[in-house]
């Protein structure tokens, strides 16, 4: 199920969306899951990162689109968001928030269709596996393929990833089932390391991005085995 937030202002121009995509799911036989938001204000404040696609009006009185788009990119980088406007110069500066495209109003159905089928390729190709952290204070959701290795300390983990640290309650074990076919693998009990990072291999240790790791004799044949099996099935 694809999940869809549209977030509008207008009722009027809501409810056209709302038929739209209403119409749109049944001619594509595509089923969506589909919630409404009177302001950016609604979808931004307290974000969780649960949407796939992200239908944006621009001008709304509480916040607007665009500084809404930007919270929500803060917190999940993955999501799709389409702008909705009246004035093609906003739209423009969507690309600032990595936004897949934008649709004029007022909105024409078969615009409006392309959009969705572009928004939903764009989802078919990436297929990208994901990790949701739950924290005090918010959520985050992290693409696998950013996250150097995991570390377990205190029973909280400490996500190493190409941009910052994040620490987040759980164990490894649980991470490591969810991570199971994104190329991860244990070098010992308390470091679950993502294969595409590492950058050398000696006796006892894995270089992964910028930080040396102890390989445990307990798992450096299980360990040296997921690496020749990631870049031997042409991992990258």
């Amino acid at each position: 199920m694809i999940q869809v937030a549209v977030i509008e202002d207008d009722p009027a121009a809501a409810k056209t969306l709302l038929d739209y995509l209403e119409r749109y799911q049944a001619e594509r036989n595509t089923p969506l899951a589909v919630t409404s938001f009177p302001d950016g204000l609604d979808i931004a404040e307290d974000y969780r990162p649960v949407w796939d696609v992200i239908l944006m009006d621009i001008e709304m009185p509480l916040m607007d689109g665009m500084s809404a788009a930007r919270r929500i990119r803060a917190a999940d980088q993955d999501v799709i968001i389409i702008f909705i406007t009246n004035m093609a110069k906003y739209a423009i500066k969507g690309y600032e928030v990595d936004a897949l495209d934008f649709v004029l109003k007022p909105v024409r159905y078969f615009a409006f269709a392309m959009k969705m089928d572009k928004a939903l390729s764009t989802l078919s190709r990436r297929k990208r596996p994901s990790v949701l952290l739950s924290f005090k204070g918010g959520m985050l959701r992290l693409s696998a393929e950013e996250i150097t290795y995991i570390e377990v300390a205190r029973h909280q983990l400490i996500i190493h990833t190409e941009s910052g640290i994040y620490t987040a309650p759980g164990t490894l074990s649980e991470m490591e089932n969810t991570l199971r076919d994104a190329g991860f693998a244990r070098c010992n009990k308390g470091y679950l390391v993502n294969l595409r990072h590492v950058r050398q291999i000696t006796a006892d240790t894995v270089r992964v991005g910028g930080d040396q790791l102890i390989i445990s004799r307990r798992k450096r044949e299980e360990f040296l085995s997921a690496v020749t099996d990631y870049y031997g099935g042409g991992g990258t």
